[in-house]
């Protein structure tokens, strides 16, 4: 995973910004406010776009390459995660112009296994952490948390907010848990596991709020900001994404930074998947359609991407059991 992140963006530019509590308020205060009704009306009218042949075929074979292949249960196993693992590396096994999943998602405890199936596929290892996914925990124990991750092999951390702390108006607390999580990231080898920085969205009130704690996520030098933990309803919507890829846009014209937008939990069929990515095109652009810089978070996706891409192939659907179930 190769980016320009916003690695330096609290230095220098909004080092006034991020020094006290108020100048913070202030500033996310600041932003302009979200027309509920102007967000939601242009999420709808872009869900409504259609997109044809060719075209088609390029968009599920993207998407399909910006999925993070996620299994976040308290019964996952080490089989289950190698064979996750494998499926991501040969999504059909039957095709190989088939491309791989950006990443497989897992526990920290289980980083290790996804990592030695894996091997030098590209396909990258996330982990979940700082006590996903309700983050209620002491920060030296969400660093603690990372830090395992990352030693075990972990390519990209996903960590959750602290939404009480944000929704107390304690803003500078939560900035500066990022930092430290973002700082936990490091390896010894000078290199850094990409923070991606989950708002949980559903639990945030407010699309202002979904704004202010997306800059938040960015201020502290997130790699990604990323909408749910999947565990929270609703999860991924298209007006909140497109509030959040509003934001990394917006980001970007002032600081020259790109960051990713993430949108996790709810999304599951190809249909879905394309109004995201003509979402992305629109509002954040093209620069976007690249996972690198922008991620589905699912479990099921996959297969219904994979049914609808042997349609384009073959002119027929495989039934959904053709499919690995996971």
């Amino acid at each position: 995973m190769t980016t320009t992140s916003a690695s330096t963006a609290s230095a220098g530019v909004f080092d006034d910004i991020t020094a006290s509590e108020s100048s913070l308020r202030r500033f996310l205060h600041g932003l302009p406010g979200v027309d509920q009704v102007g967000a939601e009306s242009r999420a709808a009218g872009l869900g409504t776009r259609s997109i044809k042949t060719t075209a088609k075929t390029f968009a599920i074979d993207l998407a399909i390459r910006m999925v993070d292949l996620t299994t976040l249960e308290g019964a996952d196993t080490h089989g289950k995660v190698r064979a996750l693992a494998s499926k991501a590396m040969h999504p059909d096994p039957a095709d190989a112009t088939c491309p791989m999943t950006a990443a497989v998602c897992v526990y920290p405890d289980m980083v290790a296994t996804a990592k030695a199936t894996l091997g030098s596929s590209g396909v990258n290892v996330a982990a979940v952490a700082t006590a996903f996914p309700s983050g209620r925990a002491a920060l030296d124990i969400k660093l603690a948390d990372t830090r395992d991750a990352v030693e075990a092999g972990a390519d990209e951390i996903d960590m959750v907010i602290d939404r009480g702390a944000f929704l107390s108006g304690r803003y500078l607390e939560v900035y500066d848990e990022i930092v430290a999580v973002r700082q936990a990231c490091a390896r010894p080898d000078g290199g850094s596991a990409h923070l991606k920085v989950i708002l949980e969205t559903g639990e945030l009130q407010t699309y202002d709020n979904v704004r202010r704690a997306s800059w938040l996520g960015m201020l502290a030098g997130g790699h990604f900001i990323k909408t749910s933990t999947g565990k929270v309803q609703p999860a991924a919507t298209l007006p909140v994404t497109l509030v959040m890829l509003e934001a990394v846009r917006d980001f970007r014209e002032q600081t020259g930074q790109m960051v990713g937008v993430k949108p996790a939990g709810g999304i599951r069929t190809t249909k879905d998947a394309i109004k995201y990515l003509v979402m992305v095109n629109e509002i954040a652009g093209p620069d976007w359609l690249d996972p690198d810089w922008f991620r589905f978070g699912a479990s099921t996706l996959l297969n219904d991407l994979l049914m609808q891409r042997t349609k384009m192939v073959t002119g027929r659907y495989s039934g959904p059991d053709y499919f690995t179930l996971d």
